[in-house]
């Protein structure tokens, strides 16, 4: 027998789950996007790796960085209709692919039990060297092999259905950012305004940047996104690799 498996995105969903590795890589990247998923009331949740302590551009002490990102995450993510804001703690700059990253991921998929997770691609992008943080890239790789096996697998980390009562869920599918291989563009010109307010909420990351900088350059990223992927001109997109896993 064939398994015939989608060639395009579910139109819509019940649930996502966006799974990065820093505070504010989801809305340099998908911010627009989850703009479009909350106005069509799929429910997002977001759950970010690492604690960003190695982030910022001044002298802010290092023990005080992790709070201000949460703060700063959890100002943006409510821009966009999101309120459930996870975070995992890892030490940012130091992801390894590690098997408690593993079930860590795991068991948020199961508690959440999302149709769809976004997260970074484990491939390194290297027309955009910046998009392939080692974090990312190990993330992407850690959450992938979360959604398959180990979410879906009840013998999988068994002590999260034994202790903790965590199902097993199978997600269906997977949308992988900052891709070498994106084959989805997501037309976000409408929602942009709200992109760039969740990005302004990451203070400690954006506000060494002169006046306007910051929406120039990610306009030009977009514009030129949209452009590759055949969207009319003066559209702004954000795009992905989709991967059906159900």
């Amino acid at each position: 027998m064939t398994l015939c498996l989608p060639t395009q995105p579910a139109e819509h969903v019940e649930r996502a789950l966006c799974v990065l590795a820093h505070p504010d890589d989801v809305d340099f990247g998908s911010a627009g996007t989850v703009a479009t998923w909350t106005a069509a009331r799929t429910e997002v949740v977001y759950c970010i790796v690492t604690d960003g302590d190695a982030g910022g551009f001044d002298e802010t002490p290092r023990e005080e960085m992790p709070l201000l990102r949460q703060e700063e995450q959890r100002a943006a993510a409510k821009v966009l209709g999101v309120s459930d804001v996870r975070f995992l703690g890892y030490p940012d700059g130091r992801v390894e692919p590690t098997l408690d990253l593993r079930r860590d991921i795991s068991r948020v998929i199961r508690q959440v039990r999302p149709q769809r997770v976004l997260t970074s691609s484990p491939e390194r992008f290297w027309d955009r060297i910046g998009a392939s943080h080692p974090d990312h890239m190990i993330v992407g790789e850690s959450t992938l092999r979360a959604v398959y096996p180990d979410a879906r697998n009840p013998f999988a980390f068994p002590e999260l259905l034994a202790d903790e009562g965590l199902e097993a869920w199978t997600v269906s599918e997977v949308w992988l950012g900052a891709s070498p291989r994106a084959d989805h563009a997501v037309d976000v010109t409408d929602v942009a305004d709200r992109k760039f307010a969740a990005l302004r909420a990451h203070v400690t990351q954006v506000s060494h940047q002169p006046p306007g900088q910051l929406e120039e350059f990610v306009t030009a990223w977009m514009r030129q996104t949209a452009q590759t992927h055949g969207l009319s001109e003066g559209r702004l997109a954000e795009a992905f690799h989709v991967v059906h896993t159900a």
